[in-house]
């Protein structure tokens, strides 16, 4: 039967289709791990219902898991849904280290009466930017670009 670290250590080697600098435990879809039966259960939530990622990333979680000769199953489940605010800080450090501005804020604290955060530009660090698309490579990103640079980059959005 594996250990509880040993099966930790073999989702957080589990990357993200979409943005493969994140793990699933960085941007925070795995809701439990469960050892039954010499089985290991884990439930993951997706990103938004319908995410074209999740079979992939189901499909990537199980032959992790059989690389090391271990029974796995996985589960999705879609409430409560999915929020910016499980991406981990270490998940966060991460999208700001490849040019992502990571979510601002806290989606539950999230108005939609509030304008969007001004945001630093991750390469020359100006607060002197604007959004260019609502949506970015995913919907879950948009586009904006740096007025002094001139670089564009992605925002993680609040969700």
């Amino acid at each position: 039967m594996p250990s509880d670290a040993h099966v930790m250590q073999i989702l957080s080697k589990v990357k993200d289709p979409e943005i493969p600098v994140l793990t699933v435990e960085d941007l925070g879809i795995i809701r439990s791990v469960e050892i039954q039966d010499s089985k290991v259960i884990v439930t993951i939530t997706p990103t938004y219902s319908g995410c074209p990622a999740m079979d992939v990333i189901e499909k990537e979680i199980l032959a992790a898991f059989r690389h090391d000769e271990i029974k796995a199953e996985v589960l999705t489940v879609l409430s409560p849904p999915w929020t910016t605010d499980w991406i981990s800080e270490n998940g966060k450090k991460k999208l700001l280290e490849v040019g992502i501005v990571p979510p601002q804020g806290s989606a539950s604290k999230l108005s939609l009466l509030e304008d969007e955060p001004a945001l630093t530009c991750p390469k020359c660090k100006s607060q002197n930017t604007q959004i260019v698309s609502q949506f970015g490579s995913t919907a879950c990103k948009a586009l904006h670009k740096c007025n002094d640079c001139l670089e564009p980059f992605e925002y993680f959005k609040c969700l």
